[in-house]
């Protein structure tokens, strides 16, 4: 039996921030850990959420458009999500709409 594959999308609007985290998770070398799409902003991470069907969501709050937060609020697939952001003072309101962990920017 193969092992389950948590599969991942990655939102940030910073390409950088995207690559970073891309980078970070395909250094675990965790075969059951596997990035399957990235988005750039609110509405396309709308639409890879629900067409994906991802797992977990690495998810920036601070987008144009729409935030991590309305994200949240518009889709139906809610899949575990992991805010990420540059501003520690999101986290309270992360964790009252059960985000599964909250990560600090820069990563290291």
């Amino acid at each position: 039996m193969e092992p389950a594959v948590l599969k991942t999308v990655i939102v940030d609007d910073e390409k950088l921030a995207r690559e970073k985290l891309k980078r970070l998770i395909q250094e675990l070398n965790d075969p059951e850990l596997r990035v399957i799409g990235e988005a750039k902003d609110g509405l396309e991470a709308i639409e890879k959420i629900e067409s994906l069907k991802p797992d977990v969501v690495f998810l920036d709050i601070q987008m144009p458009g729409l935030n991590g937060f309305e994200v949240v609020r518009n889709i139906n697939f809610v899949p575990a999500v992991i805010f990420s952001t540059a501003y520690d003072q999101y986290a309270i309101r992360a964790f009252e709409i059960n985000a599964a962990d909250y990560l600090l920017k820069p990563y290291d």
